[in-house]
């Protein structure tokens, strides 16, 4: 018989790791929600001919998503408190996907933009999900790491995926782009609605395991919490978690974190296209380097901050560092408005999202800030307010550019990632959970 591995487990049974595999599965599911976030962007050169679309009728139609993704966030997360990760995200997984589908059979401005909605509406738990389920499975020593990996997901899957969509839109047509996209969100669904379980109904994790993350903080009894505390909505929980001020520090940095990603998500294919001048696919393959650069960063980010943690540094320390540093060399991205070269301008833009990956571990914050039995509604409010970004971001850029000039929507992104480093040095403060 093995001895345990935590001092303070009881018995001699070795922990399973169960917990990893709930990682992989959210890692997976947030590539398929940047995959249906992104694949506008793809698109968006070939539907502009089509549809004869200007710039800001282009950036309307990137904003799309954002304008109902931002303002489900609240009730989403009002949801998330409620219903099982297990159907909540099935649900919102097939069903999103399903619209997803449907654009690719879109035949005006209007259907596509309609559609677009839909998606944007039906993506909204998601990341609250995420954040729940990442606090019911892991300790804090491991939240970080894990929330790193699965956010991983939204830049790996880009950077490889990417070039893929670009060489379907150029083989098979812009549809092939979201039906593709919408048929992997369906199948992955199922296959989660399937296999997920809350870590006490898990076969696969033993008792030692659960002890393991209880001990360590994971909350493996928030799925029973819910259910006997299935309270009406409460103006005055949406009061408090909108009154604080360490709050309101990451809501507004998460704002500014976000603009950059959602230039990246929307504009940054145009901008390689139509601005610097590069063919459709060589542009496909280049849109990828930044993706990976983030990647890089947002692993490096959770294990440095895990790391911190397990050295005794406070959780304050070990959160802030990471996403105010990220935030810092974000504003790089304003060397590309001073260089001619393709290599610069790429390098400027990796660098840029390398720090958006490396700030990206925000929601670890949010784990360690929320009230506990308000963890879904305070995600909701965290991502209504970050991602006001996405209509922002498209729309305010729409305008900013002209025909030969690209330069001042860079500022803007550059200016607002400063912005955000500023809001989580000057704001937050101590990092300690809030009593409601």
């Amino acid at each position: 018989m093995t001895t345990a591995t935590h001092p303070g487990l009881q018995g001699a049974q070795r922990p399973t790791h169960s917990r990893y595999l709930i990682m992989v599965m959210l890692f997976i599911t947030v590539v398929i929600n940047y995959l249906d976030r992104s694949n506008l962007s793809i698109a968006a050169p070939a539907l502009k001919d089509e549809f004869g679309l200007d710039t800001v009728h282009e950036g309307l139609i990137l904003s799309a998503f954002g304008w109902t993704y931002a303002a489900m966030q609240i009730p989403g997360g009002w949801l998330v408190d409620r219903v099982s990760p297990r159907v909540l995200y099935a649900a919102a997984l097939i069903l999103w996907s399903a619209a997803t589908f449907f654009m690719g059979f879109a035949g005006s401005f209007v259907i596509l933009f309609v559609l677009r909605l839909a998606v944007g509406a039906l993506e909204a738990p998601a990341y609250p999900i995420n954040n729940r389920v990442v606090t019911t499975w892991f300790p804090e020593k491991e939240r970080a790491t894990a929330i790193g990996f699965y956010t991983s997901g939204q830049f790996v899957g880009l950077a490889f995926l990417t070039p893929v969509l670009a060489w379907l839109q150029h083989h098979y047509g812009w549809h092939m782009v979201f039906v593709s996209t919408g048929l992997l969100g369906i199948i992955w669904g199922v296959l989660w609605y399937l296999i997920y379980r809350e870590p006490r109904q898990f076969k696969g994790a033993n008792a030692a395991e659960i002890e393991l993350i209880q001990q360590g903080g994971g909350v493996v009894d928030l799925d029973k919490r819910a259910r006997e505390k299935k309270a009406p909505f409460n103006w005055n929980d949406l009061g408090l978690v909108m009154s604080r001020r360490k709050l309101w520090g990451v809501y507004l940095g998460q704002f500014c974190l976000t603009s950059t990603l959602w230039f990246f998500l929307t504009w940054f294919p145009t901008y390689l296209v139509k601005y610097r001048g590069m063919d459709f696919i060589k542009s496909g393959f280049l849109a990828s380097v930044p993706f990976l650069a983030a990647f890089v960063g947002v692993l490096c980010s959770g294990v440095l901050s895990d790391f911190l943690i397990r050295r005794g540094a406070t959780v304050g320390l070990a959160r802030k560092l990471p996403i105010i540093l990220g935030l810092l060399i974000s504003t790089s991205m304003i060397g590309a408005n001073f260089t001619d070269s393709t290599p610069w301008v790429i390098f400027f833009l990796a660098v840029a999202f390398f720090g958006n990956g490396l700030a990206s571990i925000t929601w670890s914050l949010v784990s360690a800030l929320a009230p506990v039995r308000l963890l879904g509604l305070t995600g909701g409010v965290f991502n209504f307010v970050g991602n006001l970004s996405s209509i922002c971001t498209p729309i305010v850029i729409g305008f900013l550019v002209s025909k030969d000039s690209f330069a001042p929507a860079i500022v803007y992104v550059s200016s607002l990632a400063l912005l955000g480093a500023l809001s989580y040095i000057l704001l937050v403060g101590k990092v300690e959970r809030i009593d409601a």
